[in-house]
């Protein structure tokens, strides 16, 4: 199946003298992905997996030099393995993470290029003394975003480009290819961006079988919580993972934390939420103040929404009808949580950091994110009455704001009104950064 990130280490591969460390949730395809690329590569590959090979944690883990640690590599690697024609992979490296402080050293030496992989890398990583910068490309993957589900369900190139150029110009999609991939967005929902479980779907077209990938998935978040932390801090952690499908469901979705403990004040849980969110399994979104540039600055670090990292995780914890109205594209029932959910994930996979904003008098968006160096609120609908937005109203009217440009998000085609930007729900994978290719400044220095 295509992944996007694909290219990121296509490119490492030809050019870079780095060592490229790639981290994300589990099941997201990382290790499957790296190897794709060496094989294609025509590099030799030696690989190191930490939690298939436990004996070479405490063979590679001990106290030594990173010249000792070169003379250990070698002495495990085959004869077949030649400098400068092999790829060294470190795989679930979280459970050997001081190898990450001598690759400053193996990157100098040249021998071999080095890719790093493992889960929980937010987690580990922060204890580290030193990380080598300046010696190391990170990659951080997510799940399959919509653009690549539509790939692997065989939506064509010509359509995916009349998708982008519709999106530019403002120009409605054809109406019945509009109705097939609001059904197909819909199936997303539902199935989401692992590729297990988007394979399940695409060999069996059973939704039950891939539910059985989801919660298999899930068991694996799980138990990681408990290899990783404390008794007290698992149960932490399950406890707040398990209550994000029913703070979604609520009409405030912003994340309460009586639900857990009426007594609970949000210090005694920060570390946790943190952990989530470093481990790629929970997305916080939080609230800014005021709508301006930079957002972050803004930002309420105790007040926030949290997402499941995947849509179709999300949807696996609620009940069978839910899948089947989802199925059935029933606008009738609230799909708010679905829709909200899979928007934040496709901007945080487009590296965009997504906020909410709650002003007393005013009003909530449910989305704004900065784009072009300028503020920019999403509403996100999920009914038919998707073209009253009070609130959204309400913000663009503050002058002090500036807000130029939104977007709504909802079942209906491309439309403009004035600064309003009404789009399928489905287009949300195309709301990114422009990329600009070359920006070169020649200035003419002559005569100073």
């Amino acid at each position: 199946m295509y992944r996007k990130d694909s290219i990121i280490i296509e490119e490492w591969l030809k050019c870079s003298d780095k060592a490229l460390l790639v981290t994300g949730a589990r099941q997201i395809g990382k290790t499957w992905l790296i190897r794709e690329e060496i094989a294609k590569s025509g590099y030799t590959k030696f690989e190191v997996n930490f939690i298939d090979q436990p004996d070479l944690v405490d063979y590679l883990n001990v106290k030594m030099s990173a010249d000792e640690f070169l003379v250990k590599l070698k002495m495990i690697m085959p004869e077949e393995c030649k400098p400068q024609e092999t790829i060294v992979f470190f795989d679930e490296i979280q459970n050997c993470p001081e190898i990450v402080t001598k690759i400053k050293f193996l990157v100098e030496e040249g021998s071999f290029k080095y890719v790093m992989s493992g889960s929980l890398l937010g987690v580990e990583l922060r204890g580290i003394a030193s990380v080598p910068v300046g010696y190391l490309t990170v990659l951080r993957m997510y799940p399959m975003d919509f653009e690549e589900f539509m790939m692997a369900n065989n939506v064509s190139k010509m359509t995916l480009e009349m998708l982008k150029e519709k999106f530019e110009t403002r120009q409605p999609v054809d109406e019945f290819i509009h109705q097939k991939l609001l059904a197909l967005f819909f199936i997303y929902l539902i199935v989401g961006g692992m590729p297990d479980a988007v394979k399940t779907y695409i060999v069996t077209k059973d939704i039950r079988e891939v539910d059985k990938v989801q919660r298999d998935i899930v068991m694996l978040y799980k138990e990681d919580f408990s290899q990783y932390e404390s008794e007290d801090k698992k149960l932490k952690l399950i406890s707040i993972y398990d209550i994000i499908p029913a703070e979604l469901n609520k009409q405030n979705k912003k994340f309460v934390f009586t639900m857990l403990d009426k007594e609970l004040k949000f210090d005694r849980y920060e570390n946790s939420f943190l952990w989530l969110k470093d481990a790629g399994v929970a997305l916080p979104v939080y609230n800014v103040e005021a709508l301006v540039i930079p957002l972050k600055a803004s930002k309420t670090s105790n007040v926030f929404r949290l997402f499941s990292n995947d849509t179709g995780l999300l949807t696996c914890a609620y009940p069978a009808e839910t899948k089947i109205e989802l199925i059935n594209k029933n606008s009738e029932v609230n799909n708010g949580a679905h829709f909200e959910n899979a928007v934040a994930q496709q901007l945080v996979a487009n590296g965009l950091e997504p906020y909410f904003c709650k002003k007393k008098n005013i009003g909530e968006l449910d989305v704004v994110i900065e784009m072009g160096g300028k503020v920019v609120p999403i509403e996100v609908k999920s009914g038919k009455t998707y073209k009253a937005h009070k609130a959204l109203d309400n913000f663009m009217n503050i002058p002090d704001y500036h807000i130029e440009k939104a977007y709504v998000l909802s079942v209906a085609n491309v439309e403009q009104e004035g600064a309003v930007v009404y789009l399928p729900i489905y287009m949300c994978y195309l709301l990114k950064e422009r990329k600009i290719e070359k920006l070169i400044v020649d200035l003419d220095m002559e005569g100073l």
